[in-house]
């Protein structure tokens, strides 16, 4: 299935030498709860310009369920209701001023309380969506974006009208009419619930047009947004239940095998991740035709895209079905080139950021190379002892994105917090300093003065914040994914001094 071609070292080098910051969507300051795409967004947006950034990089936009993780969605294009910014609604005069101050979004300014918003949240859309129908207020738009998006929001906005029927359960025990899709009872279900699909149909409508807004607005700031994009999508979502065929699934619609990750020096056990694998093999057969339509859509709503877990492209770890964890698993040829040139054919020169960290084996980097892609450098490694891979700046290619830490690392200062005395001995050297204090803005200063074209810096660096802001913990289930910023930490004088080294290191 894998063609492998020469190692081509095609160095496309989209992105010009720039500097961008990390920050979640749902990290943004507001007051209900999460970060939208509202008001606060295009403060951000302005601090972004105020400090000379050209990139906004986030996390996946997806719908969240179990566990809140972005990289576990209902839907590979559907964008989550939570972003929806309520000021905007009651702007545009679909909600009551009053509404949403009724409601708890949760005790603090510095998480999200994601039981909150799950209480709450359509509460207040479904008031929203009740002026909508009543009124008629922008039907035309609507309508269009209905049409535009028809192809995956049917199946979308059913799919999630059974489950709301089915009180959350997953669509895997669902009765065999709706779980094998009989055509029959979902056009009676459909029938019966039209206004309950209608009503999802509205939430996609408000997101969509409000991103696309905030869009406008960052690229009216010189600001482009890079998007992320999960290799996998969940076992639970409308993609997988739509096209199972698509999916490594048995007979009974169950995975045979599932993804994840093998044992390394930072997890003994490795990463059960537990998303459905691909069948390859009929991907290929269509040219890739569903992963052609997935990148079209990322397209469409962001600038530059993350590629994650890229290296399950040329080699996917699959682990059998019920197993615990992720030991007994074995490596499975995938797509390869042959994804590459499909991708290469159909979107001719987007810009993609291959997310090439964890085990890279010389093919994983041919294909790297082959592709032209450039991949992510994370500096936290260059000084963990535990990290086998060769992450010194004096190694970076031009053609590559440098991060300080990503999502999934602690901050800089919580690194040094954790890092053994040898490993941190060994930054300092590096680096040039004789303390650890404010050793942050030495990792910064490391990444931005680094021969790497794009240079990305997480949000709570800057901060100098500790471990307790970091983003996300591998293999570790709940309290993940809630770190917000306070509205008043985004000073001119933060702005300022970003823009001043941004400029020292040419990144203007």
């Amino acid at each position: 299935m894998n063609s492998h071609a020469h190692n081509i070292n095609v160095d496309f080098s989209p992105l010009p030498r720039a500097a961008g910051i990390l920050l979640a969507c749902s990290s943004l300051p507001s007051p209900y709860g999460i970060g939208s795409f509202g008001g606060t967004a295009r403060e951000w947006l302005r601090f972004l310009h105020d400090a000379g950034q050209r990139y906004w990089q986030i996390l996946p936009l997806g719908v969240t369920g179990w566990g809140d993780s972005p990289y576990q969605s209902f839907s590979a294009c559907a964008l989550s209701p939570y972003y929806i910014d309520l000021d905007t609604l009651v702007a545009d005069g679909l909600l009551d001023a009053a509404l949403p101050a009724r409601y708890l979004w949760g005790a603090s300014r510095e998480k999200v309380n994601y039981a909150a918003l799950y209480r709450n949240r359509r509460k207040v859309l479904r008031a929203a969506f009740d002026t909508f129908a009543q009124t008629g207020i922008q039907k035309e738009p609507y309508e269009a974006f209905l049409a535009g998006h028809k192809h995956w929001l049917d199946d979308y906005t059913l799919f999630m009208a059974l489950k709301a029927r089915h009180k959350g359960l997953s669509w895997t025990v669902w009765e065999d009419d709706y779980r094998l899709r009989s055509p029959g009872a979902l056009a009676r279900f459909a029938k019966r619930n039209k206004e309950l699909i209608k009503y999802y149909c509205f939430e996609q409508y408000c997101a969509f047009r409000q991103w696309h807004a905030l869009k406008a607005d960052a690229a009216a700031q010189g600001i482009s947004i890079i998007g992320d994009m999960p290799i996998y999508v969940a076992l639970d979502s409308a993609d997988v239940w739509a096209q199972p065929e698509l999916f490594e699934l048995d007979a009974a619609l169950k995975p045979a095998r599932v993804a994840g990750c093998p044992p390394d020096p930072f997890s003994a056990t490795g990463q059960l991740w537990g998303n459905p694998l691909y069948r390859w093999d009929v991907h290929k057969a269509s040219g890739f035709a569903w992963w052609i339509s997935r990148l079209k859509e990322s397209f469409a709503l962001y600038d530059v895209l993350r590629i994650d877990h890229f290296r399950g492209l040329e080699s996917y770890y699959a682990i059998p079905a019920g197993e615990q964890d992720a030991r007994n698993g074995a490596w499975i040829l995938g797509p390869g080139t042959d994804f590459i040139d499909a991708v290469r054919e159909a979107l001719p020169g987007v810009p993609i950021i291959a997310e090439d960290l964890g085990y890279l084996s010389p093919e994983v980097k041919a294909l790297l190379d082959y592709s032209g892609y450039p991949g992510m450098k994370v500096l936290q490694f260059a000084f963990d002892s535990r990290e086998p891979g060769d992450y010194m700046p004096y190694t970076y290619p031009k053609n590559c994105v440098v991060y300080t830490g990503t999502h999934d690392n602690t901050t800089a200062a919580g690194w040094f917090q954790a890092a053994n005395t040898e490993d941190a001995a060994r930054a300092c050297a590096y680096m040039g300093i004789t303390s650890t204090r404010g050793a942050h803005w030495a990792f910064i200063r490391t990444a931005l003065g680094a021969v790497a074209n794009l240079a990305i810096i997480p949000l709570q660096d800057y901060l100098g914040l500790g471990s307790a802001a970091r983003m996300n913990t591998p293999s570790m289930l709940g309290n993940n994914w809630q770190w917000r910023v306070r509205r008043e930490a985004l000073s001119a004088e933060l702005a300022a001094q970003i823009r001043g080294l941004t400029a020292l290191y040419g990144r203007e």
